[in-house]
């Protein structure tokens, strides 16, 4: 059983012809409910911020604009994600098993990545001697 686990989550998109990644958040999670926690903590809050309930905090006039129904729902997305039991059970299981766990969901104009892994398993790989390969 892996005890800790690191947590990011960054918001990728295109500046200037070149792919940026922008952090948006890291927490080393000292147990693997914490970490599952974390992650759905910041899949709702991205989801919150993307699309808020018109209803919570008065807006100004033309603060929030439908989009396309070409573009994909990320905020949507990312709470049916946390809402799904069958998921967080299998994303728990990888984790547990020391695999590395990326949930991402994409608009028209950025990427939302989660990550998280063991931190035992990232020990591990380093103690593995590195693959030399002769060229030449």
């Amino acid at each position: 059983m892996h005890d800790e686990f690191l947590c990011h989550v960054t918001a990728y998109g295109v500046c200037g012809g070149r792919r940026i990644g922008v952090p948006l958040g890291t927490y080393r999670a000292p147990t693997l409910a914490l970490a599952l926690w974390w992650l759905r903590d910041r899949a709702s809050w991205i989801a919150e911020r993307l699309d808020p309930s018109p209803e919570a905090v008065p807006f100004p006039a033309g603060a929030l604009v439908p989009v396309a129904e070409t573009v994909a729902d990320v905020p949507a997305l990312l709470r049916g994600w946390c809402a799904d039991d069958d998921q967080q059970e299998r994303v728990a299981d990888e984790l547990a098993a020391g695999r590395l766990v990326r949930i991402a969901a994409s608009d028209d104009t950025t990427e939302y990545e989660l990550l998280a892994e063991s931190v035992d398993a990232l020990r591990m790989q380093r103690t593995i001697p590195a693959l030399v390969v002769p060229i030449g």
